[in-house]
């Protein structure tokens, strides 16, 4: 983190910790609900990728025994 981050994200601790606890606890529970928002919508667009490398061919079929041998080829 740089240096100015991290005057930033001090300056964000120093207004947080003046509002009510209360509503410190809805912040924390906005926040998580955001970071699993996000984290849902990576995991939606590496499926969506995915799909597209399987549908367009990319992806190659096989067991452990065949990614054995192709590694060891």
């Amino acid at each position: 983190m740089s240096s100015q981050q991290t005057m930033v994200f001090q300056k964000a601790m120093d207004v947080v910790e003046e509002l009510p606890k209360y509503q410190q606890e809805d912040l924390v529970e906005i926040i998580q609900h955001r970071l699993i928002e996000y984290r849902r919508n990576l995991l939606a667009k590496s499926i969506k990728e995915a799909r597209k490398k399987y549908n367009g061919g990319e992806v190659k079929k096989g067991n452990v025994s065949d990614l054995m041998r192709e590694l060891s080829e």
